[in-house]
């Protein structure tokens, strides 16, 4: 008997495999408080996600094994993490149970019958989904989400809603072991808001022609009742979109865009800017948080709130009232004057975006830009060139030999020391670190007060935030 790729119609019990993830662990928590029986599993079971879990009630098995499956629960999500021969997995298909992977899952528990408002994107997508699913709960419409990163104003990276509207993170990486298609096709989005395309995810995607391939697979399926809100300076999404018969909302600075930023400037802990629709004055905006990028995000999120209905007046409350994200230009902590801020940046475009961001905010004194490279793509050697021009904002930056460089065949490994060496050649003052300690002792001999240290790393960085604020 083989097992079924779909969800039964009479669900009530639900294992997950990999459940300690962000994303799993989020949808292991909202499925148990949508009342269903909830287990999971997971290699590495740890705090603060194992904790939290077990807190909700939700029982976590540590490692994969068959009997884990025993009680034989109604349906099985597997997370993206899980191989075809993982002993779960291997006994999901021997025991036939059904199962399905997480956007399924997400699509089936959490979007059902609601209208799905989906970002999408290289960049910028957690920080656009957080700032809509802001300005709609501001607009008292009452939504749900689910996105890849912790809302400050929510305290959490998903929602459930009585509302009728979903936010979620239409995200490109591939599904699951047992469907290699983009996640974000799994989605039907009454608005789908494209931020950019640039290549990424070098471990699944050959070249930026194989990632415009995904988003292209998205707009295929956009029905005529929907709306794809696109940024107007990306020639990827100008390619994307040549040709296509679609209800397309263009946003950014050019002329003819219908949603554009007609000025904008930095005061003390704001972000301001004015904004046009359709050619005529819409209002004047402020928010914390930082940066050109950010107000393009928040510019996106406008013109997908406002085809829902969303006014300008509750647009404007919402972004003076926004929090920000998790790890997206976070600061940690201030200590004898100097700040420590954390940020998610990992591709060299976010590299170059959030040190643009955070100078502004930061006159007084220097931004020490310390760099671990440590995704699959930043791991290799693809963007070598690229983080050379990354990085002109920066006084004085630090860069980390790759913690998980052995993952990278040899002859396609990133050099932070050749990083370093292009840097200084362009007469910028860089360093190369072999680890996190040596970068600690560096940073702590040298910052003074005023100076500003931002964090970029996709991963825990050996708790280098902490570490340096209890130096310091």
């Amino acid at each position: 008997m083989t097992s079924v790729n779909a969800i039964p119609e009479d669900v009530k019990t639900i294992h997950l495999i990999a459940v300690c993830g962000t994303a799993m662990g989020a949808l292991a928590c909202m499925l148990k408080d949508l009342g269903y029986e909830v287990t999971g599993s997971d290699a590495h079971v740890y705090p603060p996600m194992s904790t939290f879990l077990e807190g909700k009630g939700i029982s976590i098995a540590k490692g994969f094994d068959a009997k884990n499956l025993a009680y034989r629960p109604d349906l099985v999500v597997v997370g993206n993490a899980v191989r075809r021969d993982n002993p779960e997995s291997l006994a999901v298909e021997e025991m036939g149970l059904s199962y399905c992977s997480m956007p399924q899952a997400l699509n089936r528990f959490l979007v059902g019958d609601k209208e799905a408002l989906v970002v999408t994107g290289t960049h910028g997508k957690t920080t656009t989904s957080s700032l809509l699913a802001w300005i709609l709960q501001s607009a008292g419409l009452d939504p749900s989400f689910m996105i890849g990163g912790i809302l400050r104003n929510f305290d959490g990276n998903y929602r459930l809603g009585k509302g009728r509207y979903v936010v979620l993170e239409g995200d490109e990486y591939d599904t699951a072991y047992f469907d290699k298609h983009s996640k974000f096709l799994h989605f039907d989005p009454r608005v789908a808001i494209l931020t950019s395309v640039e290549f990424d995810h070098a471990d699944i995607f050959t070249d930026l022609a194989h990632v415009k391939s995904a988003f292209a697979g998205l707009l295929k399926k956009i029905s005529p009742e929907a709306l794809v809100v696109a940024w107007d300076d990306d020639p990827n999404i100008d390619d994307l979109l040549m040709g296509k018969d679609l209800p397309v909302c263009r946003y950014g600075q050019r002329a003819g865009s219908a949603w554009r930023i007609e000025d904008a400037s930095v005061s003390p802990s704001w972000n301001c800017f004015d904004v046009s629709h359709k050619g005529k004055k819409f209002g004047k905006f402020r928010m914390s948080a930082p940066g050109a990028h950010n107000r393009l995000n928040a510019l996106a999120a406008m013109a997908a709130a406002h085809e829902i209905g969303v006014s300008k007046d509750s647009m404007s409350a919402a972004l003076e009232t926004y929090e920000g994200v998790k790890r997206r230009q976070e600061v940690r902590g201030v200590k004898n004057n100097v700040t420590v801020i954390d940020d998610f940046a990992h591709h060299p475009t976010a590299v170059r975006e959030t040190i643009r961001a955070v100078r502004p905010f930061y006159p007084e004194g220097r931004l020490i830009a310390v760099f671990e490279p440590r995704t699959n793509t930043s791991m290799r050697d693809v963007f070598q060139a690229d983080y050379a021009r990354a990085f002109d904002g920066a006084d004085l930056i630090c860069i980390r030999q790759p913690p998980l460089l052995k993952k990278i065949p040899a002859d396609r490994r990133f050099s932070s020391e050749m990083l370093v060496a292009d840097l200084s050649r362009q007469g910028k003052q860089a360093l190369y670190f072999p680890d996190t300690e040596s970068i600690i002792d560096f940073v702590v001999a040298c910052a003074k007060p005023g100076d500003a240290v931002l964090v970029m790393s996709n991963g825990g960085f050996d708790n280098i935030h902490e570490r340096l604020l209890q130096a310091l």
